[in-house]
């Protein structure tokens, strides 16, 4: 009936938009759209049916409790037909105008439940005829201002937050119903319009209900639709529907609007307005697709830019997750050989240096290296200390008749020895921490190269935390091991004396001093040079201070390279063959199960890379 002349060219911008709602743009990127708002019996459900051609729900309170897309298709070669779709999967069709209501109600019921609460879930009707106009819009509930049975009391908030949902896109036209016989500046449907669209340039009005307005008030409703009251930029249009009593009597839609326009032209007030073309629901619905149009065409590079943008975002974060296992058995092998190889691979050049995980391990060894060599240096410092106190001790406790300077040697012995027994702790203080810092770089390592298998990733987080246990165990018996080889005090005569300060090595008698090998040799020389008046802690200080200097340097080496080699090297080495040991199982399937947040957020994001493209196509066609 309608637009017969607009359909070529307002067709594929509208159906351009429904594809684009049809396969989800509207989740990644708002689209225009005609929203309808009206307070509860402004006629917004009238209007609807005489642009629909078809009966909607009806009643008091609230009728609308979902948002309905009403997409109205003009096809001459279809009488009538409709889709009307809800939820993930249902889709009905059905070819009898008398069944949409039935429908709709049973979809609101589904979605909202049964009763008078709301739904923010989009019912899609689509009406296909030979005479209904090319246009979408979405009905929105009615505003309502006290709550009634049933309805909870915030419900008014409720259906204002879903309406501002909405209206809110600057993509939006919004449509306000607004009866005649009413103070428009009071509307609830217009203050929010307002509040979204301060200046008016993509709110349209219509105003309902001209045939009860009180005599005299027709100039009020002229001074309306002229723009003259509350302006506009798409201005006003003016609407006669079917009332409650041609409901009542059961008059047709398109009789109704037959009436409509024999009540503009018969009117002495409002006929001028149908050569202005701000009357009659036909005048409305060219308006509407008129507006609908640009509304896309203003918006058309905006959103093929958005879509490039969010196709480009979608592509980075598919390429971040793997392609996930191939199906066929012989593939799987061999994916499930790659990634373990992928993995042995980064786990053997970080044991060698050659990458970097999160922070650089070598680095990170190096100052706990520096913080153990600290300790040995600060142990140095106060052997003093330690000597006179164990020479104290055996001159009160063991000092016989002998002279100054025949102390018995254990004392020597044992001086040393308190001083290396002290430095156990810390020993094995920093190889708690290098394990600590090697664990966790590989669990990271783990970590990415198996975060979307959980079944490698526990495999192999096991694994390393079972062999840094063992290998820790290891080192532990070394350091042992190295510190009891350190109390049997022992060094080389040769690399003993060129650690004695020089005046000790001085006019040395060789044939003197090898009468006294080891370290009593350089305690004679230190005594022919000083004589032997001297009382017992006078001679010691020197001898140990030479002697620990020779330890402080066996052990601020060994006790890194022990735990480098084993913590590191060797671990590094382990965990590469036992990752490989799982090659060797038939259950590919169970070792490579996916975790399923994983699968589920990669066909996400494909189902939104599929999405985006095919609406980057249906532009770029159009």
């Amino acid at each position: 009936m309608f637009q017969d002349q607009l359909a070529e060219k307002v067709r594929p911008f509208i159906d351009l938009v429904d594809d684009m709602r049809s396969i989800g743009i509207d989740k990644e990127l708002p689209l225009p759209t005609i929203a309808v708002v009206g307070d509860q019996s402004s006629g917004k459900s009238s209007v609807l049916e005489s642009l629909s051609e078809v009966a909607l729900p009806r009643g008091t309170g609230i009728v609308t409790r979902c948002p309905l897309l009403l997409q109205l298709c003009n096809d001459k070669a279809v009488k009538w037909k409709a889709v009307i779709s809800y939820g993930e999967k249902f889709r009905h069709e059905f070819d009898k105008p008398s069944e949409v209501v039935r429908l709709v109600e049973q979809a609101q019921n589904v979605l909202a439940g049964k009763g008078v609460g709301i739904c923010e879930d989009l019912i899609t009707l689509k009406i296909t005829s030979s005479t209904v106009c090319d246009l979408s819009l979405i009905d929105l509930p009615g505003i309502a201002r006290v709550a009634v049975k049933g309805q909870p009391d915030d419900i008014g908030a409720q259906i204002k937050n879903l309406i501002t949902k909405f209206i809110k896109n600057k993509t939006t036209i919004i449509l306000v119903v607004v009866p005649c016989n009413v103070d428009i500046a009071t509307t609830e449907a217009l203050k929010m319009a307002q509040e979204m669209d301060p200046e008016g340039t993509r709110t349209l009005a219509i105003l309902t209900k001209p045939d009860l307005i009180d005599q005299g008030a027709e100039k009020n409703v002229l001074e309306i639709v002229h723009n003259r009251v509350i302006f506009l930029n798409m201005g006003y249009v003016i609407v006669k529907c079917r009332g409650q009593k041609q409901i009542d009597e059961n008059m047709s839609i398109t009789r109704a609007i037959e009436e409509e326009l024999e009540f503009f032209r018969n009117h002495k007030h409002f006929r001028s307005l149908l050569r202005e073309e701000k009357a009659t629901t036909k005048c409305l619905a060219t308006k509407l697709s008129n507006a609908l149009v640009k509304q896309i065409k203003k918006y058309l590079p905006q959103m093929s830019e958005k879509i490039k943008e969010h196709l480009g975002e979608v592509k980075h974060l598919l390429s971040k997750l793997e392609g996930g296992p191939p199906l066929e058995p012989a593939e799987k092998r061999k994916y499930l050989i790659q990634v373990i190889t992928d993995f042995n691979e980064q786990i053997t050049q970080l044991s060698k240096g050659d990458i970097i995980v999160v922070e650089n391990l070598f680095e990170l060894m190096r100052r706990e290296f520096t913080v153990w060599m600290e300790c040995l240096k600060n142990a140095k410092s106060n052997y003093h200390e330690v000597v006179q106190q164990v020479v104290d001790e055996y001159d009160q406790k063991h000092r016989g008749s002998e002279l100054p300077g025949f102390s018995n040697y254990r004392v020597f012995q044992h001086v040393v020895q308190k001083l290396v027994a002290e430095l156990k702790r810390p020993a094995m203080m920093t190889l708690q921490t290098i394990r600590d810092m090697v664990q966790k770089q590989f669990d990271h390592l783990s970590k990415e190269n198996f975060k979307n298998y959980p079944y490698l990733y526990q495999v192999s987080k096991k694994k390393i935390e079972t062999i840094q246990e063992q290998q820790s165990n290891i080192v532990k018996a070394r350091i042992v091991e190295q510190f009891e080889m350190e109390m049997q005090v022992y060094t080389q005569d040769e690399i003993f004396n060129k650690h004695l300060p020089e005046d000790k090595a001085e006019g040395s008698d060789h044939d003197t001093r090898s009468k006294y090998p080891g370290l009593f040799n350089a305690y004679y020389e230190e005594e022919k040079a000083e004589g032997s008046d001297h009382n017992t802690r006078s001679k010691y200080p020197g001898l140990l201070k030479s002697y620990y200097e020779i330890v402080v340097q066996r052990l601020a080496d060994q006790v890194p390279m022990l735990i480098r080699y084993f913590i590191l090297k060797e671990s590094a080495k382990i965990v590469c063959s036992e990752m490989l040991d799982l090659l060797h199982r038939d259950d590919a399937d169970n070792i490579l199960q996916e975790d399923s947040e994983i699968g589920e957020y990669r066909a996400k994001l494909q189902a939104q890379a599929d999405r985006l493209l095919l609406a980057n196509d249906k532009i770029s066609s159009l």
